[in-house]
């Protein structure tokens, strides 16, 4: 007997529209192929976004298998529908939908004596926020890998710690991309008490500064 289907979660705010098919060709009689919400998600999170398999399984609830199941047949869908002139139907699918800010349950800030490090790279310690219903629920350390952050896993120990957000001071395009790719998104220009910025962040006052680091410019990691 298979294994009954779980729902999947997908941002929320819906679809341009639901229905494509070949320019100038009638709709009525266009052979259709279906792409689910879900498979939808799937091709945001890879194609789109950037995401590892792993990061964009965690986004959706998924095991990596999975996910790579959905993406494969997300794609041969795609594929089918282009190469065979048929109508893509975007419809059906178990799904769970969420707001972007609602998935930020954890957040990490790169951390030196309690206070946004103006350098990811080169952070005395990662402080992680778990946040629960708009407001901080309790913080944890995660000490930095010796040397630079930028070269280092650190990217993918956090979010496997379930980390979807990072509060940071400065960090140079090449360690926002790592960090992107692992499902960690990224505001940069934070500084102040550590707890401060999650607070201030969960009030709406915080916004990415979209400056990468200028310091150091002859460094080759690009924090």
């Amino acid at each position: 007997m298979p294994r009954p289907i779980s729902a999947r979660t997908v941002r929320s705010g819906g679809l341009p529209a639901t229905l494509y098919k070949p320019a100038g060709i009638p709709a009525r009689g266009l052979q259709e192929t279906v792409l689910t919400v879900d498979q939808v998600e799937a091709i945001r999170l890879a194609d789109l976004e950037g995401l590892y398999q792993e990061a964009a399984a965690r986004k959706m609830g998924v095991s990596r298998q999975t996910f790579g199941r959905i993406i494969e047949e997300a794609r041969r869908t795609v594929a089918d529908a282009i190469l065979n002139g048929k109508a893509l139907r975007i419809e059906g699918g178990r799904v769970i939908m969420r707001e972007e800010d609602d998935m930020h349950r954890k957040i990490a800030v790169p951390t030196r004596n309690g206070h946004v490090d103006a350098h990811f790279g080169h952070c005395e310690y990662f402080t992680v926020f778990e946040v629960e219903n708009g407001a901080v629920k309790s913080e944890d350390r995660v000490d930095s890998p010796d040397g630079c952050g930028c070269k280092t896993d650190i990217a993918s120990v956090l979010a496997k710690g379930g980390v979807t957000l990072m509060l940071a001071g400065n960090m140079g395009d090449g360690a926002v991309r790592v960090l992107k790719a692992n499902g960690i998104e990224v505001i940069r220009g934070a500084s102040g008490k550590a707890r401060t910025v999650v607070e201030s962040w969960l009030a709406g006052a915080v916004k990415d500064s979209g400056e990468g680091c200028h310091e150091h410019e002859g460094h080759d990691c690009a924090h």
